[in-house]
Order: C-alpha cells, then structure tokens, then sequence
C-alpha cells in the first residue's frame, strides 16, 4: 500500500500514512512561468495498491488531482483510491437559479475517470455521491469531534440550525449528553432572535458542532444568544474550516470561548485528525467491504 500526498492534503497523507504503517511519496508540484499546474511522482513505477489526499479547494488543486490521477495510473498502480478530505464545489449541488451548472456533480464525474473508489468526509450531501460510477463512501466526523470533546467538560451539544440536528445528535450520544439545535425566530426586519429550540442553557458549558464553517457570521451570532441566555461557555468544533475573510480572527473578539476544526483544512485551528477514520475506510475497501 503507498499513500500519495497531494499539496493541498501534504499532513493529513503524511498522517494516514503513518498510521496504515505503509510508504508515503509525496507529490512534487509547482507552476509553469504561464500559471499551469505542473506535478509529478519521483518515483519509477507504483505496483501496489495506490491512496490519493488530496483537496479539490481551491480550484488549483482540482487540476493538480486529475494530473496526480493520471500520473498514478500511467505508473502501474493496482488499484487507486481517491480521498477527499474537503471536497470543492460540493454545496454547488443543484440549479438554484436557470442557467446554473450542478458544480458537485460535473466534478464527480471528471474525478471518477481515473479512480477505483472515493472517500469523502462530511459531504453537504452524500447523495452528491452517486454521481460517481465507481465505488464511493462519505465518512462522518462526528464521532472524532466526541472524542476529542469527552473531556473538555461539556454539558450539552447544540446544532446551529435543524438541519444539521443530526450531527449533534451524534456527538451527543457518543459524549453521553443532550443535544438540541438552535432556532432562528425574526422578530422585525433588522431583528432575529436565536436560541435552543428546547434546552436550557444557563450555567451550561455548551458545544456547538457543524460540518463547515466560512466566515463564521452565524456562529458568532449564535454564541452571543448563548451567553445571554445564561451559557457560561460555548465551544465551536466543525469538520471543515474554511475560515474565509479573516473568520479566525474575527472569532478571537467575539464571544466564543474556543474554536476547533478537523485536519481536513489546514488552519491554525485544525487539531481533530480524521486519519485514523480514513484509515479504517481504506483497510476496509481494500478487503472488499465496500
């Protein structure tokens, strides 16, 4: 088994390498003087089954995937298993307005020409998948934010929205604790309340968890209803940290107590490894389980 890192997943690849106990080569890749994406494997030939880390974000890297497909493939791999650990363009994932391409889709299927199966983790919808003609699994991170969380003192597990309820749902019964979700009620134009659908949160040190976080507007907003409502500290952990427009830094100002996220992303922040569950995704596929 070898682990191929590519640039956009260079530590995470490293990471599941290590701990699949198997060789890691990582991608050499740099631009050519026009802007173009050159990449390449300093390697002779890969006779061995073949994983593939690599981000699809930003749009540099989708290019800098497709190369590392080919090249994968051209070097004799047995077999190729594309992960992914955030993948780009996936909230694209129907027409909102005529006229619009379906991104998520489009993009699955130029990944699957050159791969065996793809792993995912906490796509915006897993059903994006299907686009995919080869095997294909979308791992969930709620169980490695339980555990890292099991002993940081938390009271009880929140949602930022109902249709992330199922994730805190998760992390709740992983943590042993309630769970419940945030409600947005607009009480004028200018004027949204928001507070726990059903709990109590006064003198409750209170987790909030969700798959992605971008500039960070809502969780702000949502921490500082907590704090009002009685919450005496409120901890923020999401899969994916995107962090756009200064978000981290906004976050050190703000009512938030503290903020982490999955190594999905590299960020400052970025201290939950998803290695050890990708590893098991893989082991698992290659024995044909999936």
């Amino acid at each position: 088994m070898i682990v191929i890192g590519g640039s956009a997943s260079m530590d995470l690849a490293k990471e599941l390498a290590t701990v699949l106990d198997c060789t890691f080569i990582p991608a050499t890749t740099t631009a050519f003087p026009d802007g173009e994406c050159y990449t390449r494997l300093e390697v002779e030939e890969l006779n061995d089954d073949v994983i593939l880390v690599q981000n699809t974000f930003p749009d540099s890297k989708i290019i800098e995937t497709f190369l590392l497909q080919d090249a994968i493939k051209k070097l004799g791999a047995k077999s190729l298993t594309l992960v992914i650990p955030y993948f780009g363009y996936a909230r694209q994932d129907r027409v909102f307005k005529n006229g619009e391409p379906v991104s998520a889709n489009i993009m699955c299927k130029h990944l699957d020409l050159c791969c065996d199966r793809v792993i995912t983790i906490d796509l915006h919808k897993e059903s994006t998948l299907d686009s995919f003609t080869c095997a294909h699994k979308d791992l969930k991170a709620a169980p490695v934010i339980a555990e890292y969380f099991k002993t940081k003192g938390i009271d009880m597990v929140l949602s930022p929205d109902i249709g992330a309820a199922g994730r805190a749902k998760i992390v709740g019964d992983c943590m042993g604790l309630p769970y419940d979700h945030l409600c947005k009620t607009r009480i004028s134009g200018t004027e949204v309340k928001i507070q726990p659908a059903t709990a109590d949160v006064k003198g409750k040190s209170v987790l909030i968890v969700d798959d992605m976080i971008s500039t960070g507007g809502t969780i702000i907003a949502a921490t500082a209803a907590l704090k009002e409502a009685g919450a005496v500290k409120v901890s923020v952990a999401c899969t994916h940290g995107v962090f756009i427009n200064n978000a981290l830094e906004r976050f050190n100002g703000s009512p938030i107590d503290s903020v982490v996220c999955c190594n999905t992303l590299n960020n400052a922040v970025s201290r939950i490894s998803v290695a050890e569950l990708v590893a098991g995704a893989v082991k698992d596929a290659l024995a044909g389980k999936w």
